[in-house]
């Protein structure tokens, strides 16, 4: 569970977008504004982060404050589930996926998303599970919920999704590879994955029958 501080940091931010949204009187403006500067002290105090820094990353969200949307894709291959090394968290393991884009589908930014990580094609299948992501990882600046969908394969060799011009220090994920079971990294991107929740997709491809997980 996430600490006391960054729940109500989040919730001062969530409240402060949400009022200057609804065009507010001068004065509620000047309110919403000192409580959206109270989150960012707070986040500043409890973290590394420069408080301007983090006064500019909630200054650039606007409209009714929402979760944001983490599709992850599971892929499997003979018993074992497709993995990509995170180069934004140190090489870390976790499973292709990323940010929704707005105009696409939970499915249709998997897809996309295990396509551009690890160059496989694939189709959704499943939701598997829909989870707060504050229940379950480290603590993070915004609330987000994860959508976990299952895809599978439609063709048997990853193609290069990145562009040609694109420098290999700028890409998001480095190798991709298919673990199994009983050889899962330890080195996870605990921000992204985590080993209870890989186990449970295993339960989920043994048995498709088992219904969406969900908080």
């Amino acid at each position: 569970m996430q600490p006391k501080w960054l729940d109500w940091a989040q919730r001062l931010q969530a409240l402060a977008q949400t009022g200057l949204n609804y065009e507010p009187h001068i004065f509620d403006r000047e309110r919403y504004e000192a409580v959206r500067q109270i989150a960012a002290e707070m986040m500043a105090a409890y973290t590394d982060a420069e408080i301007e820094k983090v006064k500019g990353m909630f200054t650039a969200e606007d409209g009714h404050a929402t979760p944001k949307i983490d599709v992850r894709g599971v892929v499997f291959r003979d018993n074992a589930i497709l993995m990509v090394r995170e180069n934004l968290d140190a090489g870390r393991w976790t499973l292709p996926g990323g940010w929704a884009d707005i105009n696409e589908s939970a499915a249709e930014a998997t897809v996309r998303e295990v396509y551009e990580e690890s160059g496989y094609r694939t189709r959704a299948v499943k939701l598997l599970a829909l989870y707060d992501r504050n229940r379950h990882h480290p603590p993070s600046v915004f609330h987000a919920y994860k959508v976990i969908i299952q895809c599978e394969l439609t063709g048997d060799m990853p193609e290069d999704a990145h562009a040609a011009e694109e420098s290999a220090s700028f890409r998001e994920t480095g190798e991709a590879t298919f673990f199994r079971e009983d050889q899962l990294p330890q080195d996870l991107s605990l921000g992204r994955i985590t080993q209870p929740q890989i186990l449970r997709f295993f339960e989920h491809y043994r048995n498709p029958h088992l219904p969406t997980d969900f908080d």
